[in-house]
């Protein structure tokens, strides 16, 4: 009888402790580590090579290289990842003061192989290519390790040639060091993309007596990191207008001398407020538009403008009234 009790008790024992361990909770999984966000900037570096007098048939002619950086950067300063481009514009205009209209403009970037360095240049790599070789050699660097890469002759040292990039890198390394000095947190991180999207307009005045022609460039750029829906983290926009004057004769009246400070730049001398009588500065509206743009896509994007060419009503109601057609055309280019 004792040997049954005992062996009842052993069951009833094994029972309570079977029930136990199913009533338990499984352990939850550890929570994946959430990536680390990175900041963001980016910058543009304007450099204007050319601004010659026309003479007889030869056609006076005004040329404007607007270079731009965007760049992620990590909490130790260094960059995670570089987008390059180069907006390098020419214009003319004749003897007899008049301008002359381009067909377009295309980026350095977008003109891809039919830049031509390889077959008029006698390079073994498109200018394409060598910028996309740059961008590998600045990743992991600080700011102060990429303004090391210069060397002589504006080109890079031995490790950027050896590592495809045999052009001038002096005016990407300023964009870069632009972009530095324009970082701030962001949503981006290490899997997001960069997107540089870049539009150039051109308007022209032929010269008249005593009154000065121009050929004018206005290069808007447009900036973001995107996720892998191609929806935009973080955005940054900036204008680069380049005047290009000259008179009756078309002898040129262009100021080499004067840097050309972009849009974002001149900030709030940029003079919308005091001359132009707008409640908010350039900078402060692309600022706006810019945050509308997040979560957004490149067709998203393009519904920002109306017909008129000035945002919609949610545009403005966010603060910005200018026209928008520059941004959203450059922000196009992001899809």
């Amino acid at each position: 009888m004792k040997k049954l009790i005992c062996i009842l008790l052993s069951a009833l024992m094994l029972l309570t402790s079977l029930a136990f361990v199913a009533c338990k909770k499984a352990p939850a999984e550890p929570e994946a580590e959430a990536e680390a966000t990175l900041k963001f900037g980016m910058g543009v570096y304007t450099n204007v090579s050319q601004a010659t007098s026309a003479n007889g048939d030869t056609n006076g002619k005004g040329q404007a290289a607007i270079t731009v950086a965007a760049i992620t950067v990590d909490a130790d300063g260094k960059i995670v990842a570089c987008q390059l481009d180069t907006a390098d514009n020419t214009v003319q205009y004749t003897s007899a003061g008049k301008a002359i209209a381009n067909d377009g403009f295309k980026t350095k970037y977008e003109l891809g192989k039919s830049y031509n360095m390889v077959g008029f240049g006698g390079a073994t790599k498109e200018w394409f290519e060598q910028a996309d070789a740059f961008e590998t050699v600045v990743a992991g660097k600080t700011l102060d390790e990429v303004k090391a890469l210069v060397a002589a002759g504006d080109k890079g040292t031995d490790a950027v040639i050896s590592a495809g990039c045999t052009i001038m890198v002096a005016d990407f390394v300023k964009a870069i060091e632009k972009a530095f000095a324009n970082l701030a947190d962001s949503n981006a991180t290490a899997s997001s993309s960069l997107k540089l999207g870049i539009h150039t307009e051109q308007t022209t005045s032929d010269a008249a007596g005593d009154k000065n022609g121009y050929n004018q460039v206005e290069t808007t750029v447009f900036a973001a990191a995107v996720d892998g829906e191609g929806k935009v983290l973080v955005a940054a926009s900036d204008c680069v207008q380049v005047k290009f004057t000259f008179d009756a004769a078309g002898v040129s009246t262009f100021d080499t001398t004067k840097a050309v400070a972009s849009k974002r730049e001149a900030g709030k001398n940029y003079g919308m407020v005091a001359f132009g009588g707008a409640a908010k500065e350039w900078f402060e509206q692309a600022d706006a538009f810019n945050a509308l743009c997040v979560g957004k896509n490149a067709t998203e994007i393009t519904a920002l403008m109306a017909s008129d060419n000035y945002g919609t009503a949610d545009v403005k109601a966010a603060g910005c009234t200018i026209l928008v057609n520059g941004l959203v055309k450059a922000a196009a280019k992001i899809g």
